[in-house]
C-alpha cells in the first residue's frame, strides 16, 4: 500500500520548483514524508482588514522539529492503479488539510521531549465543525460573540464538558481530521503502541457504557497488532488518519521504503478514544497542543459558517 499526502510548504520554498520527488526516489531519507510539494500562497482576510500573507509553517515550541506544516493534502488509499499511490483519480484523488493546532507532548517532572502532535481537519469539513462548536452554545447561530467564545472555551477546557463535547462533534460530525505524530528522539512502534493502548483502556475503564464492550477490545487488539513494529527514528512521521466513519487508518514512512499504510482499525470509538486523549480531560497527553487546538477553533466560530477558506492564525503555546 503506498500513502499519498504532502506537506505543502515544509520544503526549501528558495529551491523551488523542486524536482517531482518519486516514491523510490534516494531523496527520501533526507526528505520529510512528502511526495509531492507545491508552493502556495497563503493569504488570509478579515472583514474591513487588509489582506495580508501568512507563514505557511507554523513553529511547535522545540528547536527539534521546529515547524509543522500548515496544509496537508492527504489521500488514504488501499488498492493500486496509479503509478503515484493515488489510485484511479489520480490528484484529484487528494483532499487538503488544514492545521488546527499543534504542541510539544513532554513526560515526567522534568519535561523530557517525546514527540511533536499536530491535529488537521480537512478543508472542505471546517464549516461542518464550525456550525457543530457555535451549536454548542448558541443554536442557529452563525458564528459567536466575544462572550460567547469565552463560555465555549471554558467548556472546552471543562474535564467533563471537553469529552462530552469533542465526543459528539467527532461521532456526529463526519469531519475528516488527521493527528500527525513526529519524534523529536529515537523511539519505536512499542512505546507508542503501549501509550495508546493505555489510553484506550483507561477510556473503557473511565466509560464502561460507551467503551467497554467485546467489539471495542477487539479494536484495541487491532491497533496493537499493526503498531507491532520495530523503530521509529527522530524525525519520522506517523500519520493516524480518521474518515467521516470514524475509521482509523495508520501511515509511517521510514525514510526508506516510501510512506506504508500499516493497516486500518474500523470501530470509530478506538479512534474517538485517541483524538480525546489529545483534546479534552483533566491530563490531556499534550497540554500545548490542546491549548492551541482551542485557540484554532476559537478563529473558526468568530467567523460566519461557510466561510473559511484559507488557514486561521495559529498561536503556539510552548
Amino acid at each position: 500500500m503506498i500513502a499519498i499526502y504532502l506537506t505543502a510548504t515544509s520544503l526549501d520554498l528558495e529551491a523551488y520548483p523542486p524536482k517531482p520527488t518519486k516514491l523510490d526516489s534516494s531523496r527520501r531519507a533526507d526528505d520529510p514524508i512528502v511526495v509531492l510539494g507545491r508552493e502556495r500562497k497563503v493569504i488570509i482576510q478579515k472583514p474591513g482588514e487588509e489582506p495580508s500573507e501568512i507563514p505557511d509553517v507554523v513553529p511547535t515550541g522545540t528547536s527539534t522539529i521546529p515547524t509543522f506544516p500548515r496544509v496537508l493534502e492527504f489521500f488514504d488509499d488501499e488498492k493500486m492503479g496509479h503509478p503515484e499511490g493515488l489510485g484511479d483519480r489520480g490528484e484529484d484523488a487528494l483532499v487538503e488539510y488544514q492545521l488546527v493546532g499543534v504542541g510539544l507532548r513532554t513526560v515526567s517532572f522534568l519535561g523530557i521531549e517525546v514527540y511533536v502532535v499536530g491535529m488537521y481537519v480537512a478543508t472542505d469539513d471546517i464549516a461542518k465543525l464550525q456550525q457543530a462548536l457555535i451549536g454548542q452554545i448558541a443554536t442557529g447561530a452563525s458564528s459567536l460573540v466575544k462572550g460567547e467564545k469565552e463560555e465555549l472555551r471554558r467548556k472546552l477546557y471543562d474535564e467533563k464538558e471537553g469529552v462530552r463535547i469533542w465526543s459528539e462533534l467527532l461521532k456526529g460530525t463526519g469531519c475528516r481530521t488527521l493527528v500527525r505524530i513526529v519524534p523529536t528522539k529515537n523511539t519505536d512502534f512499542g512505546h507508542l503502541r503501549d501509550a495508546f493502548v493505555r489510553v484506550l483502556q483507561q477510556r473503557a475503564v473511565y466509560d464502561k457504557e460507551e467503551y467497554g464492550d467485546e467489539v471495542f477490545g477487539q479494536g484495541v487488539a487491532s491497533l496493537k497488532a499493526l503498531l507491532n513494529r520495530g523503530s521509529v527514528p527522530k524525525g519520522k512521521e506517523l500519520l493516524l488518519s480518521r474518515n467521516e466513519k470514524g475509521r482509523l487508518a495508520v501511515w509511517y514512512d521510514d525514510g526508506k521504503k516510501g510512506a506504508q499504510r500499516l493497516g486500518h482499525v474500523d470501530d470509530e470509538r478506538v479512534s474517538r478514544a485517541l483524538w480525546l486523549n489529545y483534546l479534552a480531560g483533566k491530563h490531556p497527553a499534550s497540554e500545548p497542543a490542546r491549548e492551541s487546538i482551542v485557540d484554532g477553533v476559537m478563529e473558526f466560530v468568530e467567523r460566519p459558517v461557510g466561510t473559511v477558506a484559507t488557514q486561521v492564525q495559529l498561536q503556539t503555546h510552548v
